[in-house]
């Protein structure tokens, strides 16, 4: 773990959503979107996180950049407590962190052109505007492989891989140290895919940039990230540097979404563990270890106890009753 500052302090962070039947009707039940997550991200490093829809990836972004407002626990951004932030008090520290959304169409402002897009956080915080502010939103249209002269397009004339850069473009015109990237590419054709993804890291070893980079695929998550955090049901059930989770992933949760990418060679076989059964419900979720219903190794004590997550190796933790330094 580098021994330098976190850009973001994450610890055991929250968020319910309250379940109403009426419209006036009182909280009858919560889902249970995030359940108690910590990590840190530090300067320079790609933390990914993967997991089955609905295990609460995009929540947990959400609550990073106050989209949402975190039931309970702590976020820290360069080692302030913005957790209780108002919309107000947030203002000076949403320049140090920016967001990429998944839907590189429906995050853009059709009415507005694709300059004023990319300068809108540049006028709004007083940086440049008239003739000046294009001047400065020009090189980043450049720096992202998009012509200057689309400056004066619209969403709707560029494809979706052009969007996309639209949107890091965007998030690049305040100079943040942190960016949360919410499935940025999972709506992009395979090979533009990659091309943004290259595009990513190369503005992440020139700028420094951090990355919180949600997503479903393990392959573009092995491709971009430093550290991988995986969730199930609202938890971190497993977090290592990337070498060690792929070639020694150690809950039974990571070895099945390991096993389910496909092999590129068709004569190449493999035995796959497929998982009985569908992921509880985050209203009614089991007791003990989320993940003991559908775990082919799991005892009583998992049904009853919930694991803490435990540092089995260096830098590689994991919450497993099962799992341990020799395994």
């Amino acid at each position: 773990m580098p021994e330098t500052m976190p850009i973001l302090e994450v610890a055991n962070l929250v968020k319910q959503f309250p379940v109403r039947k009426g419209l006036f009707a009182r909280a009858e039940d919560h889902v249970h979107a995030v359940d108690g997550v910590s990590f840190s991200v530090y300067p320079g490093e790609t933390l990914g996180i993967v997991g089955e829809s609905g295990c609460g990836k995009s929540t947990t972004a959400r609550m990073i950049v106050k989209l949402v407002e975190p039931t309970s626990g702590t976020l820290r951004l360069d080692g302030e407590d913005i957790t209780r932030h108002t919309a107000a008090e947030m203002w000076p520290h949403r320049r140090r962190v920016q967001f990429i959304f998944q839907d590189p169409y429906s995050s853009l402002n059709p009415r507005m052109s694709a300059g004023r897009i990319v300068g809108e956080p540049l006028e709004n915080y007083g940086i440049a505007s008239g003739a000046a502010l294009a001047d400065r939103v020009a090189p980043f249209f450049s720096r992202v492989g998009l012509r200057p002269e689309q400056m004066k397009n619209y969403p709707h004339e560029f494809s979706g891989g052009q969007r996309q850069r639209l949107g890091i473009a965007r998030a690049l015109a305040l100079n943040p140290g942190l960016i949360v990237a919410d499935e940025p590419v999972s709506a992009l054709d395979v090979s533009v895919q990659a091309q943004v993804i290259n595009l990513m890291m190369d503005l992440q070893a020139e700028y420094g940039l951090a990355y919180l980079f949600i997503a479903h695929d393990l392959a573009v998550v092995q491709h971009i990230s430093h550290r991988v955090a995986v969730m199930y049901l609202g938890r971190i059930v497993e977090m290592a540097p990337k070498r060690d989770l792929f070639a020694s992933p150690q809950h039974p949760y990571t070895e099945t979404l390991l096993d389910a990418v496909p092999v590129p060679d068709p004569a190449l076989r493999r035995a796959k563990n497929v998982l009985p059964g569908e992921v509880p419900s985050p209203i009614h979720r089991p007791a003990g270890c989320h993940f003991h219903p559908r775990c082919p190794h799991a005892e009583a004590r998992c049904r009853v106890e919930a694991p803490e997550i435990r540092e089995v190796r260096a830098g590689h933790f994991v919450a497993c009753h099962l799992a341990s330094p020799d395994s």
